[in-house]
């Protein structure tokens, strides 16, 4: 998913022709999408649950499983708190952590409506990565108080993946829980949406015959997302001058009117408008699209804010990824229209999805099978290059720019690659050849496609209900 608080405004076409009949469909595609979702939320209420996993027998099996049994486990770990990773299940639980401050494309909502995308995010966590993951949209004020709430939280988890929150608070509560936990921390509109972003770029590239320092990109969006993306194609070799970042209130640059005030509100924000200084461009979308090989829109979810002209006007066979949701910056057939050779967007009902969730599942896989102590760049760039790779395994294309989540072989290789270099890095605690860890990922994602399987063919998991005959489930 991708969310931004510096969204640009609502831009019309110039020429002011109305959207075509396929852009209607497919706003009324989501619509549908939407109502089926409540339908069925109303009929499962929840989408996860806790299962035992160990056997129960009888009744005295559970004075091993707890009194009077479980108190040596407890002293085992009081002397030497690294054994909870070997005797309870922390080693393979995450938390889900937000504040509901910017969920989805629905904005501020608070934590308990931000439940549901938690619960989704869940099923995501074990249903491909085989890791159990634990919602916790938590009710706070400040990012000082979800920082603190979080730190008292953390022994309970091997990780912590932090989601929808809004910028620029998202930085600083990544940033402070990194320097205080030992445990890898993810915030996954930040790292997730621009490793994912950075690997669908790496073969849209490959396709268009370009290499990136040569490329002029332009990033809609100074939010949590494109600032890690402007971050990482930095460091893969984009040179600054020739990126030109946008936020609300246009280009970003050394001397635009607010950027004391960036100083002080928005520190992340400043030192991109120094280094970048606009690409060498001022003014809006407008000026930022003329001549640029690359539109990365993290942006406003309305198919009218990049119009078709700003696509007409950017060099010939450009690269379009519009990635909000649950509504693109652009719908893809109005972008290809106007020239884009390669399009992208966050929706896995269109081809060409670029979404964090082909990244966070993997990566977390990776990071608790190394039991790493955190997650740094390059393991965010391991993921993002492992996931671009794995495309060919079943054929680049304009159409088929990476692995869909359908392709669930690709992911252990990716959490492959991240727990390698994990050992590469120094911060693994446990440290094996690429060939073991992913031998141990592709045990650990088998488990979690196949216990989702085991419980519908046994009936465990309720079937899907007639469409044109739903009933409250039992309770």
């Amino acid at each position: 998913m991708v969310q931004s608080s510096d969204r640009p405004g609502k831009t019309a076409d110039p020429e002011g022709a109305e959207p075509p009949a396929e852009s209607t469909a497919e706003a009324e595609q989501t619509k549908a999408l939407g109502e089926r979702s409540v339908r069925l939320a109303r009929y499962y209420r929840g989408k996860i649950e806790t299962v035992p996993k160990v056997p129960v027998r009888s009744m005295a099996d559970f004075s091993i499983w707890y009194t009077p049994g479980i108190a040596e486990v407890s002293r085992t770990i009081e002397r030497d708190p690294e054994e909870a990773f070997e005797l309870t299940g922390r080693w393979n639980t995450i938390a889900i952590v937000t504040d509901g401050s910017r969920v989805l494309g629905l904005g501020d909502i608070g934590p308990e409506a931000a439940l549901p995308v938690m619960e989704g995010k869940a099923l995501l966590f074990k249903y491909l990565g085989g890791v159990d993951a634990i919602p916790i949209p938590i009710a706070v004020r400040s990012q000082e108080e979800l920082v603190e709430t979080v730190l008292r939280l953390a022994p309970a988890f091997g990780g912590i993946n932090l989601e929808d929150i809004a910028s620029p608070k998202c930085f600083y509560v990544l940033e402070e829980l990194q320097k205080r936990l030992s445990i890898p921390v993810w915030h996954d509109d930040q790292l997730g949406t621009a490793a994912s972003t950075v690997a669908g770029l790496i073969n849209a590239l490959t396709l268009t015959d370009r290499e990136l320092p040569s490329c002029r990109t332009v990033l809609l969006g100074a939010g949590a997302a494109n600032t890690v993306t402007a971050r990482l194609l930095i460091s893969m070799g984009q040179d600054p001058r020739t990126l030109t970042v946008l936020d609300h209130r246009g280009i970003l640059h050394a001397e635009r009117e607010d950027v004391d005030e960036l100083m002080l509100r928005n520190p992340w924000k400043y030192r991109l408008a120094l280094q970048t200084d606009g690409g060498g461009r001022k003014g809006g979308l407008k000026e930022a699209l003329e001549g640029a090989d690359i539109l990365i829109a993290a942006s406003t979810p309305d198919p009218d804010t990049v119009p078709p002209a700003g696509v007409r006007s950017m060099a010939p066979h450009p690269i379009v990824f519009a990635l909000a949701n649950p509504t693109p910056e652009i719908w893809p057939n109005v972008a290809r229209d106007a020239g884009a050779a390669i399009v992208s967007t966050g929706r896995s009902d269109f081809p060409n999805q670029v979404n964090n969730s082909l990244i966070f599942p993997a990566v977390f896989r990776g990071v608790l099978d190394a039991r790493a102590r955190s997650i740094p760049d390059g393991i965010v760039l391991a993921a993002a290059r492992e996931l671009a790779a794995r495309a060919a395994d079943r054929g680049l294309t304009r159409e088929h720019l990476l692995p869909t989540m359908e392709e669930t072989e690709v992911f252990p290789h990716v959490a492959a690659a991240v727990a390698s270099e994990a050992v590469r890095l120094g911060i693994a605690r446990q440290r094996c050849s690429r060939e073991e860890f992913l031998e141990r990922a592709r045990r650990s994602m088998r488990l979690g496609i196949r216990l989702a399987l085991d419980l519908q063919r046994n009936h465990l998991t309720l079937p899907m209900p007639d469409e044109m005959n739903e009933k409250e489930p039992p309770r």
